[in-house]
């Protein structure tokens, strides 16, 4: 990597840092056995029909499991979830549900407490470099009271309204 990539790179990482990113946790389950991995990078995608997108490391086992079964969760974490959020952030898929409540909502696991759900069928997964992008089409939405999880100068924390 010359010197140049390497400022743009670092240039680049910095930025990020400084956009407000909601926190979530992508889901999937095989034989019964729940997997997730932590994800910032997600978007509404289309209202007609109703779509999203998520982007996935090509090294997660949960991306794995997309892949086959062509279907994830998407549980959008609550101001109160930081410590899920992180727990979900290791690397490796097995086991992060240990000791964690969770639910089977459209036949994927489900995060109770996390304020906002939405079940996919991918529709497409495209290559984005070092992350896969998963297209989903949504087969159910539902939201709940709370106030989101948000990730901004590589902290937690959470929005609040600005006064008028």
């Amino acid at each position: 990597m010359t010197t140049i990539e390497h400022d743009v790179q670092t240039s680049f990482k910095e930025v990020m840092a400084s956009v407000a990113t909601p926190v979530s946790i992508v889901t999937a389950i095989d034989g019964g056995m729940p997997y997730g991995t932590t994800v910032s990078a997600f978007a509404s995608l289309s209202m007609n029909p109703p779509m999203v997108l998520v982007s996935l490391d090509r090294g997660s086992e949960t991306l794995e499991l997309v892949r086959t079964s062509g279907r994830f969760g998407l549980n959008i974490l609550g101001a109160d979830q930081a410590a899920t959020a992180l727990s979900f952030a290791k690397k490796g898929g097995v086991g992060k549900f240990h000791g964690s409540r969770w639910d089977l909502d459209h036949e994927l696991p489900r995060i109770p407490g996390a304020p906002g759900w939405i079940a996919c069928t991918v529709a497409d997964l495209v290559d984005g470099g070092d992350h896969i992008i998963a297209l989903g089409n949504v087969d159910a939405a539902e939201l709940t009271d709370g106030s989101p999880l948000v990730y901004h100068g590589r902290l937690f924390g959470t929005h609040l309204p600005h006064d008028s």
